[in-house]
């Protein structure tokens, strides 16, 4: 006989009182007074102290409790007065002591008395604090309704009369009704998840990448899943600390309807974990939880239990998982304990995304996350994982993108340019055929190269394996020579990330509906992205760039540069301001600080030293003019010769420019010819063609008029074509 017998009799009294009223305790005590084991008695023990406070934090603290410690949560309880001292001495006594249980290690079985004397305790007030009039030492709930029924009463009950029964019944048949109509006409709630960050509850702060590696894993499984939209890592990177947003207000900024989260240690070579689906559309509630404590001593074990969370959720969300899909999720790519803690330790120094590869990929300025030295660490980390286990194909993905941020402009011309990304991905798609990063970093390879059709090939692979992989879906739309599909793709990527780079997905599908004449649509999206950069910085670029309008852009790019005299839009649209005022003194000292600046992030101007060498000719400095016309010159035949992006059709415009403004008008319709002939005329250059001072000198003759009206005749039928699209979306 257990020597704690007495307590669990008192336990057994509180458990039939609370069933059927609180099932989340009732599920927690019913395992506890079931067992003889100590170890299990004091883990229910602290389960069931769990589910009183999460209820006391939402019902007394009016937030969500998240993942934060029980012990926090206890404090503040104490501290804003909501449970009486000895009711939080007892809480404090139960959470210390029942961690030999969550945790296990050596304790005295005698201690098992007083975790179970401290949680009778618990309960039994918090009974009485739920339900103020019933007293669970004496008579159980069940027990009083059956009391109050007299035999009077129930005579009464004998002879309803007819008119009440068949109001009744008529109520039954409305209820019907409600429920068929609820079952067979309501909209099913999408199955939208956002993963937030796990909490670190480990002793040591750097156990913090293995609970994050945990956390991404289970991301990556979730995301693989087709019926379900996960958003991206980035997006709930904001949400790292205990005092997050509730759950119900995350939920609503990220868009999505659950949440998954979590909290874990590791401890030597064990670990806990505990991770939990909410559910945050109307009422909110946790629809499952799991608790997992265990040794690790192997990889198998962990990815298993990664596995194991992914599969349950999709139960209880009720998607059936294909076998591809469940082949995905349960694999295990490496057995390798040293080459995981690696591959994690590197993961979480690499801030940056896969972002800065079309960022980069498209000239256009992106959005920095990380620093070189932490780019520097995270591609050390990766290599040391490789040594571990020269077959971990994930650590090759990782060092691709790391090639691919520091060599990009470094290797634009060469023969080789992206050749050892490419390298990489291949050798991680040696070791494992079904990596989706793999297939995007060829992806993007193949967009480089100019192989549009083989890049969308790779980017629908990525897809297959992770449809939620919103990356794909924006190289997509950076890459599609359809302006229908480029906005497609940017609203899939939009509804997958939350997360820095929000804004330039909002942005760029802006720049498409202007380009295309949907100038209002265009506008709303630029206010979203006003909306999450605050310093409006995008938004007025919008109008400057897509616009035309340097009069409204004027004084906020003016306050920008006064606040921050590096800033590359700043000084970029300052210079192009002063230089279409012609007052060309201005423009060429931001012409000049735009130049320097440049220099010193270590990035090259490939497309634009053109204006460079136009202000340069207006202040009457002709060498120096000459100098950046022929640098442009260069840059152009380069590009073209290397058959990829810039090359393929707008290193054309540019050099028709350069020969326009030189007075060598053959050239100059020569290039331009084979521009505009090409299958795809950009938009913006169709409208800015018009006004571009690099063409003043054959502005009026009727073979330049006649190649503008066939871009426009071009660019109307793609408005049209788009319109029709927009208005069978309800766009309009």
């Amino acid at each position: 006989m257990a020597i704690w017998t007495t307590e669990i009799k008192e336990l057994e009294k509180l458990y039939v009182f609370l069933k059927g009223q609180f099932p989340d305790l009732e599920k927690e005590l019913g395992q506890l007074i079931k067992t003889e084991d100590a170890n299990v008695i004091l883990l229910y023990s602290r389960r069931c102290l769990d589910v009183i406070i999460t209820d006391l934090c939402e019902c007394e603290l009016k937030r969500d409790r998240g993942t934060e410690p029980l012990k926090g949560i206890i404090d503040k309880l104490n501290k804003e007065r909501k449970v009486p001292s000895h009711i939080i001495t007892s809480m404090h006594g139960l959470n210390e002591l029942s961690t030999y249980g969550a945790h296990p290690k050596d304790f005295d079985p005698e201690q098992v008395k007083p975790v179970l004397n401290n949680l009778d305790i618990i309960i039994k007030w918090y009974l009485k604090f739920k339900k103020p009039l019933s007293d669970p030492g004496i008579k159980p709930a069940v027990q009083l309704r059956q009391e109050n029924k007299s035999p009077e009463n129930e005579k009464k009950s004998l002879l309803m009369p007819k008119n009440i029964l068949i109001g009744s019944l008529s109520g039954l048949v409305l209820i019907l009704m409600i429920v068929f109509a609820v079952l067979f006409f309501t909209k099913p709630l999408e199955k939208s998840i956002a993963v937030l960050p796990f909490i670190n509850e480990s002793p040591i702060d750097s156990n913090k990448h293995f609970i994050n590696g945990i956390k991404e894993e289970i991301l990556n499984n979730l995301q693989t899943i087709k019926d379900f939209r996960v958003l991206s890592r980035t997006s709930t990177e904001q949400y790292h600390s205990t005092d997050r947003p509730t759950i119900r207000e995350i939920a609503k900024k990220l868009g999505v309807n659950y949440i998954v989260e979590g909290s874990g240690q590791k401890y030597g070579n064990k670990f806990r974990l505990t991770v939990q689906l909410i559910k945050a559309k109307g009422k909110e509630d946790r629809i499952w939880w799991k608790s997992v404590q265990q040794e690790l001593s192997k990889t198998t074990d962990l990815f298993s239990i990664q596995s194991q969370i992914a599969e349950a959720i999709a139960a209880e969300l009720k998607v059936v998982i294909t076998p591809d899909e469940k082949q995905l999720i349960e694999k295990v790519p490496t057995e390798s304990l040293k080459a995981l803690d690696f591959y994690q330790l590197g993961r979480e120094e690499e801030k940056f995304t896969f972002y800065d590869l079309i960022i980069s990929s498209s000239f256009v300025e992106g959005i920095i996350l990380s620093s070189k030295q932490t780019i520097d660490r995270a591609e050390k980390m990766y290599k040391t994982a490789l040594k571990y286990d020269p077959k971990f194909a994930p650590a090759y993905t990782g060092l691709a993108g790391i090639y691919w941020s520091k060599n990009y402009f470094r290797e634009f011309f060469s023969e080789t340019f992206m050749d050892s990304a490419l390298i990489l991905a291949e050798t991680a798609l040696l070791y494992d055929d079904q990596l989706p990063d793999a297939y995007f970093i060829r992806g993007m390879y193949y967009a480089a190269k100019d192989s549009i059709r083989q890049a969308f090939k790779e980017l629908d692979k990525t897809l297959k394996l992770n449809p939620n992989y919103w990356l794909a879906h924006f190289a997509k739309g950076e890459y599609a020579n359809d302006p229908v599909m480029s906005i497609k793709n940017y609203q899939l990527a939009a509804s997958r990330h939350h997360g820095p780079g929000l804004s330039e997905i909002y942005n760029r599908i802006s720049f498409v509906l202007s380009d295309y004449g949907f100038r209002e649509l265009a506008k709303n999206y630029s206010l979203k992205a006003v909306e999450l950069d605050p310093d409006s910085l995008k938004y007025y670029f919008w109008l400057y760039m897509y616009e035309f309008d340097f009069k409204n852009s004027f004084s906020f790019f003016e306050k920008k540069y006064s606040n921050d005299s590096t800033n590359l839009n700043a000084l970029e649209y300052l210079s192009a301001y002063y230089s279409d005022a012609g007052q060309f003194k201005e423009a060429l000292k931001f012409q000049k600080k735009k130049l320097e600046r440049t220099k010193a992030e270590g990035r090259e101007i490939i497309n634009e030293l053109q204006r460079v060498g136009y202000v340069y000719s207006k202040n009457g400095l002709k060498d120096s003019a000459d100098y950046y016309f022929n640098k442009q010159i260069e840059y152009c035949n380069n590009a073209i010769k290397s058959k990829r992006g810039y090359g393929i059709y707008l290193a054309y415009y540019d050099l028709a420019g350069v020969y326009a403004f030189r007075g060598d008008k053959i050239k100059a319709y020569e290039n331009l010819k084979i521009y505009y002939q090409g299958q795809l005329i950009n938009p913006w250059i169709t409208r800015f063609i018009k006004y571009d001072p690099l063409f003043d000198s054959i502005r009026n003759e009727r073979e330049f008029q006649k190649i503008v009206k066939d871009m426009d005749t071009k660019h109307q039928a793609e408005h049209e074509r788009v319109r029709k699209w927009i208005e069978e979306q309800g766009m309009l």
